[in-house]
């Protein structure tokens, strides 16, 4: 019994580290729920600012294209200029952003804006698990990726309510102005809890690598986002763009992204996987909005509050977290992505009963979230402190250019009927299942 108590002990979180994560997490809600919002509010902005479906889709892409050319400075940027300065600087960028987004006077005054928003979105999430990571030593990984995952489940969850409240209700400015007293709390707080850390003053900018990751990342964002001849154009400039910073980075001492970090089992199958979930998460966020409205009839509220159940799934799943740090991360990844793939199937039917939709979607967002949490773990259980900036840029380019993938995929298959596209959904997980095989059973030392 006595080493009962002395392990519960040793697993419980460090209340300090537990506040620095709940301070970080509601710093990262705020982009995470406007990128939902402003994906529910796209038709209504169109019809407000008097513009055709192909100008408005760039309130949304001109966001994602910022993000995406951003994320690579991420990791230099935390050992030039300390991560309590990066942190804080990225959410007065975003909440200048929102401000301006919601002055905007025209469609291309907005685009301009949402430019802004994506600078300050991008650096968000990377820094806050550089934060994270050195901040618990390693210890209890997956019960704090439990918690900092967070905002990636309660996004999608009042993302599309919050967005249809506004739509109905409330001036197309407010999709931005929501954002306000989310950033100004975090703000302050965030300034009281992040602590100074050491930086790195001659720690220069690969700016070769900048010039060829940046655009070659938004070249594929972008190709993977367009169809036609913008994708044919973009994405073979992104991989040649791609490829020779791949080139760069392996000769250079000091990379942009240290890429030599993926000769670690750990941290190649967690990112092969982020990839892969790409199809699964972001191409399910993709899908179920629609299939909700377009093939049952549902509202765009509605839509929302039937999508609900996935994400009180996404929160029972809190609980694997510590099963991720006891086990090892393999064991989770496999059953998740297996409970995903099967409750998925559901929606592959004609026309299944509401009630066996909502008890998939439940198991769905465990399954998902049990995956996502321990695919975390897994990418930096081999990582040493000093290049957890690096391969904490690595899994955010990979997240984000999967999430693309993803949603660009299931978009095509999609001209077919839902239940083609989410029959497909269920073989990529599938595939990610057979590749989490290759996980090592436990981390390396």
């Amino acid at each position: 019994m006595p080493d009962t108590v002395v392990q519960d002990r040793a697993e419980r979180l460090d209340p300090a580290v537990l506040k620095l994560a709940a301070v970080l997490v509601l710093g990262a809600l705020a982009p995470l729920l406007d990128s939902t919002i402003v994906a529910v509010a796209i038709h209504t902005l169109g019809r407000d600012l008097g513009v055709s479906t192909a100008a408005v889709q760039w309130v949304s892409t001109a966001y994602l294209l910022a993000l995406a050319t951003v994320v690579p400075v991420s990791g230099w940027a935390v050992e030039r200029i300390g991560a309590r300065k990066v942190w804080l600087g990225a959410l007065t960028l975003f909440l200048a952003g929102s401000v301006l987004c919601g002055l905007a006077w025209d469609i291309w005054s907005l685009v301009a804006f949402r430019v802004v928003q994506g600078i300050g979105g991008g650096l968000l999430l990377p820094v806050l698990q550089t934060v994270i990571l050195r901040a618990s030593g390693g210890k209890n990984v997956g019960r704090l990726m439990a918690v900092v995952s967070l905002p990636a489940l309660v996004g999608p969850i009042l993302g599309p309510v919050v967005g249809a409240l506004i739509v109905d209700h409330l001036s197309w400015r407010w999709i931005f102005y929501v954002n306000l007293p989310v950033c100004l709390l975090a703000l302050a707080l965030a300034r009281r809890t992040l602590p100074r850390q050491e930086t790195s003053p001659g720690h220069t900018l690969d700016v070769t690598g900048l010039l060829l990751l940046s655009p070659a990342l938004a070249a594929l964002v972008y190709g993977l986002s367009q169809g036609g001849a913008a994708r044919a154009a973009a994405l073979p400039a992104g991989v040649v763009l791609l490829a020779v910073f791949v080139r760069h980075a392996l000769r250079r001492e000091q990379p942009l992204v240290d890429l030599r970090l993926l000769r670690n089992r750990s941290l190649t199958v967690s990112a092969a996987l982020m990839f892969l979930n790409g199809l699964t998460l972001y191409g399910g966020m993709f899908l179920l909005p629609l299939y909700y409205q377009q093939q049952r009839g549902a509202g765009v509220l509605a839509a929302g509050l039937l999508m609900a159940p996935q994400g009180v799934g996404s929160l029972l799943a809190r609980v694997t977290g510590p099963l991720a740090d006891r086990l090892g991360p393999r064991p989770m990844m496999v059953t998740g992505l297996l409970l995903t793939a099967v409750t998925t199937l559901p929606f592959t039917l004609a026309d299944p009963p509401t009630p066996l939709l909502a008890a998939a979607l439940l198991l769905r967002g465990l399954g998902m979230s049990a995956v996502n949490i321990a695919v975390m773990v897994g990418a930096y259980a081999d990582v040493p402190a000093d290049r957890v900036p690096h391969a904490s840029t690595i899994v955010r380019i990979v997240q984000q250019l999967g999430g693309s993938f993803g949603t660009a995929v299931l978009a095509g298959l999609l001209t077919h009927g839902f239940p083609y596209a989410f029959a497909w959904a269920t073989g990529f997980t599938v595939l990610a299942c057979a590749v989490s095989v290759l996980y090592p059973v436990r981390a390396q030392a």
